[in-house]
C-alpha cells in the first residue's frame, strides 16, 4: 500500500475533508521530511507511515478547533503541526517559529517546494520574537509544560479574543492546575487519532477577564 492509499484510508476513519491536492501535498511534506531527516536528524520517527499517523493526522486533527485566521506555531521543529495545517487552511496564516536553523532551513525548503504563501518561517527563540501583529491563536505541540508556555508566550496573542492551543499526549491533573490565574482553560478536547494508540488531548486556553481588562488598561 503505498502512503496516499495509507493516508485516505486513516483519513476515512475521520471526518477531514480534503482535496486531493492537500493529500498530495501532506504526502510531499512526509517525503521530504524522510528524506532530510536521514541527514540532519529532524524528527525521532524514522517510518513514512508512522510520519503520517504521528505527524500528520496528529497534527490536522486539531483543525476544526482552530478559531481566527492568524496563528502561530511555537517551537514548530520540522513544522508540526503548522505545516499540515497551512495546507489545510490555505486561507489562513501560519508563523512557524523555531530557534535551530537546520530547522528553518527545512522550512524554507518546504516552501518553496510546495508553494505556500500562507506560512513565514522565522528563526528565533519565542521571547525575543516581538510580532507587529498578534495572533489569533498561539499552537504548540510537545513544546513545553502549559504553565511554561504561557510563561513564555502571553505577548504572542490578540487581546481580545486571542487563545492557546496546546497539543498534548497524557494529560496530569497537576499540569492543569499549576499555572498563572492570569489564564484560564476553555476547553480540554479528547482526540481520537487512527492508527495511534495513545491518548491525545488538545487544551485550549485564554486569558481571564481580570487580566484581559489589566492589560486593556496599560494600552
Amino acid at each position: 500500500m503505498n502512503l496516499i492509499t495509507y493516508f485516505k484510508t486513516l483519513l476515512d476513519k475521520t471526518d477531514i475533508i480534503l482535496t486531493d491536492q492537500q493529500i498530495q501535498q501532506l504526502i510531499v511534506y512526509i517525503e521530504l521530511l524522510n528524506k532530510w531527516n536521514k541527514t540532519y536528524n529532524l524528527t525521532s520517527v524514522r517510518s513514512p507511515e508512522q510520519m503520517v499517523v504521528r505527524h500528520i493526522l496528529d497534527s490536522i486533527i486539531v483543525d476544526k478547533y482552530l478559531t481566527g485566521k492568524r496563528f502561530i506555531d511555537v517551537g514548530t521543529g520540522p513544522g508540526l503541526p503548522g505545516i499540515p495545517l497551512a495546507i489545510v487552511r490555505p486561507n489562513d496564516h501560519f508563523t512557524l517559529l523555531d530557534s535551530l536553523g537546520k530547522r528553518v532551513r527545512f522550512l524554507r525548503q518546504i516552501q518553496h517546494e510546495l508553494m505556500l504563501k500562507n506560512i513565514e518561517p522565522i528563526q528565533k527563540g519565542v521571547e525575543q520574537y516581538q510580532p507587529v501583529e498578534k495572533f489569533d491563536g498561539i499552537i504548540s505541540r510537545a513544546f513545553a509544560s502549559l504553565q511554561d508556555m504561557l510563561s513564555w508566550c502571553q505577548h504572542l496573542p490578540k487581546q481580545n479574543g486571542g487563545q492557546f492551543y496546546a497539543l498534548k499526549g497524557i494529560l496530569s491533573a497537576n499540569e492543569i492546575s499549576t499555572f498563572s490565574s492570569n489564564f484560564k482553560i476553555n476547553k480540554i478536547i479528547s482526540l481520537d487519532v487512527p492508527g495511534l494508540d495513545e491518548q491525545r488531548h488538545l487544551v485550549i486556553l485564554g486569558f481571564t477577564s481580570k487580566n484581559l481588562k489589566n492589560k486593556l488598561t496599560k494600552i
